[in-house]
């Protein structure tokens, strides 16, 4: 038997931002600055609700201790996440913590967050990846109206993420039928979007994206990212020579098409710190994302597949 879980409710398209409801009393979770943030609340015309602008990039539990410390006591109806992966994913554990309705509303179309049921913190310094039903969106909200004004390389990063997860997904020992339909299709539009300049679909794209590997798993390429992530990497720009080396070590489908996607996307060729005999021990800790990968893969896999990306020999 399988089992797919997605948000309760999907409002999605042109304007579904200002159409939707929103509760009195929420607490909106964001990174944005005021002068944005008011911009975005201004269009969903939300009243009475309270603000946390304080998350940061590739937050950590302390953040979300920090919201929880200062927001519980106020008794907020729900918690709506605005913004990027970094956004969402405190949200999600805020709101699960406090137990209550969740509903997010992504800004950048990469993560997939508002569709899974991940959520990415550091602790003690260093990512980790945790999945349970609790970080599952009760509603999200997904629409293009945030492309415009995004930086040039945020909508890049994130768009290479999509594609990443959606890639990834689809090779996943853990998908199905419906996973790899949703995976695929996901890519198809994506890839459509990139090659022929049509970013308008890049949030349409990015919702089916997580919508199938959410129900499955990323693999290789997620796990050798996360020790350039940790450096300091943008976790799309990590994932762009990644999962493209991951691609050529699993003989993916995708393999081709993944670097047209990067080629187009102009990324520039990524450097390590790290010893690469420290490094790949960090990766092969990542049972969540290795075990599912197609292929088995050793230590000394993982150490050829960082030499390449850093010899830029995707």
């Amino acid at each position: 038997m399988h089992t797919v879980k997605i948000p309760k409710i999907i409002n999605f398209g042109k304007d579904a931002l200002s159409q939707a409801e929103y509760p009195k009393n929420s607490l909106v979770i964001t990174t944005a600055p005021p002068a944005i943030s008011a911009k975005w609340l201004g269009r969903m015309g939300i009243k009475d609700y309270m603000l946390y602008d304080k998350v940061e990039p590739e937050p950590s539990i302390e953040t979300v201790q920090n919201v929880i410390a200062e927001f519980k006591p106020k008794n907020p109806s729900c918690i709506i996440g605005l913004g990027g992966g970094s956004s969402l994913d405190v949200a999600k554990y805020s709101a699960a913590e406090m137990k209550l309705e969740k509903i997010l509303i992504p800004t950048t179309f990469g993560t997939g967050a508002e569709m899974t049921t991940y959520c990415v913190l550091k602790f003690d310094g260093k990512k980790k990846l945790l999945r349970e039903d609790r970080f599952l969106a009760d509603r999200a909200v997904v629409d293009s109206y945030f492309m415009d004004g995004t930086p040039e390389q945020i909508v890049k990063n994130s768009v290479c993420d999509a594609c990443a997860q959606a890639t990834e997904g689809y090779d996943s020992k853990l998908g199905n039928e419906f996973t790899r339909t949703m995976c695929k299709q996901a890519f198809e539009v994506l890839y459509d979007a990139i090659m022929n300049d049509k970013p308008e679909n890049y949030p349409y794209g990015s919702m089916l994206s997580g919508i199938g590997f959410g129900n499955c798993s990323t693999t290789l390429g997620h796990a050798l990212s996360y020790v350039f992530s940790n450096e300091g990497v943008a976790h799309g720009y990590s994932l762009s020579s990644c999962t493209t080396v991951a691609h050529k070590f699993n003989k993916s489908i995708f393999y081709e098409q993944f670097k047209e996607v990067i080629e187009k996307l102009k990324f520039d060729r990524m450097s390590l710190k790290a010893p690469l005999d420290q490094a790949a021990d960090v990766v092969m800790t990542d049972k969540g994302h290795l075990d599912p990968n197609p292929h088995p893969v050793t230590k000394q896999d993982v150490i050829q597949c960082l030499q390449d990306i850093i010899d830029g020999k995707l």
